[in-house]
This record gives structure tokens, sequence and C-alpha cells, in this order.
């Protein structure tokens, strides 16, 4: 944890942000994962977490916009659960770490809640995601389960988007010291990626670096060499060479702070013509987008100019043709580049995804678009100082997309489909990188990852 001044603070800026009534904080709860005592190991709601610092289940945060007050509610332990659990903290002591002076038993909770809405007091809540969290928190409010979404409180969702979104000094080097534990994870991933391994041998490892040296891995580790599917999570296949590597991985610390970084290597170290021609494309976009970034600058500008590199780059290569420019605004890119150029990061991998990816990356000035590629970009709205933003770049050959737009006839005048046929079999690049927005422009966070064809190559003699 913070020290508890930190989590009183930002208690009391969330108060500043909203008039009347309570906020409702549900930690998560313990949760099985084939039988009720075998659980999944514990990870504490991010914005419980955020605003009260404890990582333990079972746990209730309340705010009192009226009172000024702030409460905390759990249950003690007992000597059943000293034997398998030795002894813990009460919850009047974990509170104290927290700043909160009041605490009680969980079951008072209940009551404090009945109150509340007998009186007509409006109960501030956010999005939940859990399936027990979702029970309990319908049982507390009386709402059915299904209409629970439509009661949450935007207010309070776009207090918290305002309030998380900035990172301070603290929690960006929080993360930075995740990038640098990333750093550990792909340059180790590197050094394995030779032909006869199997993909699972090098997650495997990399994963265990990460609960080694901070925590788990801030989701479940992409690697293939099948880079073609974008979130490829099966680690079956064996390395060959002629193949690239993908390889999207992170971590997160204790407080929940994440890293998220991409790479992608050929296998047995040396890029051939063909590799080294795509993989300059991807690093163009991925260096002239993070060139781009300033406060002020709208995110969804900064995907376009990615996109227009790669456009660009493609056409070099003879994949696509016409006007680079006119091809990406008319997103005849997207048959290689059909995913957003990045996102928030933060306590959370996408940082405040939960709360709703529009209210977080879009807003009056700027719209999410409904074209193919461009909606799926996550963040469009400008970008402010203390954001951190990952930047990611990628091209995919994806035959079964090539195959439509291809029966299509779509956008023809931009793309080579007879080209395109030959680089079916090549999979899919992207590199990512972890960027803060500074007063003046941007910070690539951490210890530099190798990333240009000959830092990658000498890493991987």
């Amino acid at each position: 944890m913070f020290q508890s001044t930190v989590y009183s603070a930002r208690r009391k800026r969330l108060r500043d942000e909203l008039s009347s009534g309570l906020i409702l904080f549900l930690g998560n709860q313990e949760v099985p994962f084939n039988y009720p005592a075998n659980t999944y190991s514990f990870r504490q709601d991010s914005n419980f977490s955020y605003f009260f610092g404890l990582e333990h289940p079972d746990l209730a945060g309340i705010i009192d916009l009226d009172e000024g007050t702030d409460s905390i509610f759990g249950n003690d332990v007992d000597i059943d659960d000293i034997i398998w659990m030795g002894v813990q903290p009460t919850i009047k002591d974990q509170a104290a770490k927290a700043g909160v002076e009041y605490a009680a038993p969980l079951a008072s909770l209940n009551e404090v809640i009945k109150q509340a809405l007998a009186t007509g007091r409006k109960i501030h809540f956010v999005p939940p995601y859990r399936g027990e969290t979702i029970l309990w928190l319908s049982d507390l409010l009386d709402i059915p389960h299904l209409e629970l979404k439509a009661n949450t409180s935007e207010p309070l969702i776009r207090a918290i988007i305002k309030l998380r979104m900035k990172k301070d000094g603290m929690e960006v080097a929080e993360i930075e010291k995740m990038v640098d534990v990333a750093w550990k994870m792909h340059t180790t991933g590197m050094k394995m990626a030779r032909p006869g391994v199997v993909e699972r041998e090098i997650a495997g490892t990399i994963e265990g670096i990460a609960l080694s040296q901070c925590g788990p891995v801030s989701f479940p580790v992409i690697l293939s060499i099948n880079g073609q599917t974008l979130h490829n999570h099966y680690h079956g296949n064996t390395l060959v060479e002629g193949r690239m590597l993908v390889i999207d991985a992170g971590c997160e610390n204790d407080l929940h702070y994440s890293s998220d970084i991409t790479r992608t290597v050929p296998v047995g170290g040396k890029f051939n013509a063909r590799q080294k021609g795509i993989y300059e494309v991807v690093l163009n976009a991925n260096l002239a987008a993070i060139e781009a970034v300033k406060p002020g600058v709208p995110f969804k500008e900064i995907h376009m100019l990615a996109a227009t590199e790669i456009a660009k780059g493609l056409t070099s290569l003879g994949i696509m043709k016409g006007d680079p420019v006119e091809a990406a605004l008319k997103g005849a890119h997207t048959l290689f580049f059909p995913h957003g150029l990045g996102h928030p990061l933060g306590m959370d991998v996408h940082d405040l995804e939960g709360l709703g990816e529009n209210l977080i990356g879009y807003d009056e000035e700027v719209q999410r678009s409904k074209e193919f590629g461009l909606a799926f970009l996550r963040f469009g709205r400008k970008l402010q100082e203390g954001f951190v933003m990952t930047i990611e770049p990628g091209i995919y050959f994806i035959p079964e997309l090539i195959d439509i737009w291809r029966t299509e006839g779509k956008l023809a005048d931009f793309i080579n489909y007879d080209v395109v046929e030959t680089y079916k079999d090549f999979g899919g690049i992207r590199i990512e990188d972890d960027i803060l927005v500074t007063a003046d422009g941007y910070r690539v966070l951490g210890k530099p990852i190798p990333k240009t064809v000959a830092e990658i190559e000498e890493l991987m003699k």
C-alpha cells in the first residue's frame, strides 16, 4: 500500500466531484475455479484498491458525501481461519492503513444501505463485472441483477475516470517498475525463440519471471508464430525458421499497476528480406506515433498517422498501391491493421475499461467511428499530461479476411491482391511501448526493450 494519506486524499478528491448520497465500493471475493476451497489467486477490484488500498477479500467501502465520513466493512478472522491462514490484521487495523476511522462487521453494511434507501438517499455505484459481485450488489440494493447496469451512477463513473486517468509521480514510478520487469520477460523470450522450441516453453518462462519479480502477468500471455490472430493464447506450436514470433506480455505488482509490451522477432534471430520489409513498416509507424504524442492532440489523429505510415510502407513494398494518404482515409490499410493504436494503461492493463470504453475514450469533440478498423480504437479523445498510453501498431495477413475482401473486390484501387496472396503464410507483426504524456510531449517508460532490426539480431545472436 501507499501511505494512508494517499488514499484519504483520493477519496477527498472524489468527494469534491459529487454532491450528495453514498458512494458504495464492493471489494472482490474469493472465486473457486473447480471447487469451493480451491480458489483462484485473489485479485482486488481496481477501484476499491485505488480509493482504499486494501488487498483482502470480502470488504466493502462507503464514502458518505453528506457526512464527510468514510467506512470499511468486513469480518475479523476467528480461530478456524487462523489455523489455515495465520493471524490476520483486524478490520479496524486495516481501515486505519487506508486512513479510515470507522470499521464495522460486514453484516452491518446491509443496515446502512437499507437506512439510506429508506430515507431516499442516492447510492452511487459503478458497473459490476463479476458474477458474485452482481449478486451481492443486487441483494444489497434490491435491484434485479439485469437492471444494475441501468442504475449505475454516471457522475461517479466520470469522476473516477477524471481522477484515475491522470497518473501522479508515484503511479508512474510503479508502472515503470513493471515495464522494467517486462524488459526481462521480453529479452528472455527473444533469446529463447529458436527453431524446435515449443511456444509454451517461452510462455511459461516469461510468466515465471513475472511471478518471481513482482506478481502475476497483467493479462494472459499472447505468444504465437500465428500472429495473424490478434489475441492468440494457444502455445502449442513448435517454432520453425522463417516464422515471426509475436510476444505480447506484461505484469502487475501488488498495487496492480501494470505493463503491456509487445515485440515480434524472427525465429532463429535473423530477419529475412521479407520479414525485415514488413517489420520496418510497423517500426516506422510505432516511432512516428510516439513522436506525435503530446497534450492536446486527439489520439484518433495519432492512430490515423500510424495508419498512413503503414499504408506508405506497404505501398513501397508493392502490397498496396495508389495514394497512401487517400488509402488510409478510405480504410484500405485496415485489411492489414484492423485494430486501434493503443489504450490507457494503469491499474488495469486496459485501464478503466470496465467503466465503459466510450466514456473513457471519447467525448463531445471526438466521436467513435463505426467504420471497420477505426471502430476498434478504444481511445480517441485529446491526450492530457499524466495520461499513460500504449502505442501498438501492427500488420497482419489474415487469410480469411483477405479472401473476403478479394472476393468482394473491396478497395481494389489500393490493394495488390496478387501480391497479398503471397503473404498469406506470413502471420503478423506488432510493436508496443508504454508512453507517459508529459507537459511538452512524451516519455517512453522503462528500460528500452530492443526493437530495431539491429538491436534484435544482436540480442538474439
